[in-house]
């Protein structure tokens, strides 16, 4: 068995205002065929825009978001699962005055294009 502390894993801060910490692979949990994390969002702030071809899902944990996925857009609060479809575009925003706490797991396991693109200022 193998456990980690959500406080021991190192975060990556994004210009769209969250927070990510990747639960799975090397030094982690050694799962092989699927990437979790663990994301905090700040008032305002977002995942952007973006399509990768993971199926995945999201699981709001804490506060209220607006969510896209294709060309459908709803309101989602915890506790609540979305479930988001091999290379449709999507996008979650915090709406609300508190953090947006969720949960992400996508398989194949592997890391998403989009983080790289966002640092690199190519997604608002």
């Amino acid at each position: 068995m193998k456990i980690i502390k959500l406080d021991d894993v190192e975060g990556m801060t994004f210009p769209a205002r969250r927070t990510t910490r990747v639960l799975t692979g090397p030094n982690q949990l050694p799962v092989k065929n699927f990437t979790s994390g663990y994301v905090v969002i700040q008032p305002n702030g977002r995942i952007p825009l973006h399509a990768h071809s993971n199926e995945e899902i999201y699981i709001l944990l804490k506060g209220t978001g607006k969510m896209r996925v294709g060309s459908k857009e709803e309101r989602i609060e915890a506790v609540s699962g979305v479930f988001i479809e091999p290379n449709s575009e999507h996008l979650l925003q915090n709406i609300g005055d508190d953090e947006l706490v969720m949960i992400f797991v996508y398989s194949p396991a592997g890391v998403a294009n989009h983080w790289s693109e966002e640092m690199a200022g190519k997604l608002a």
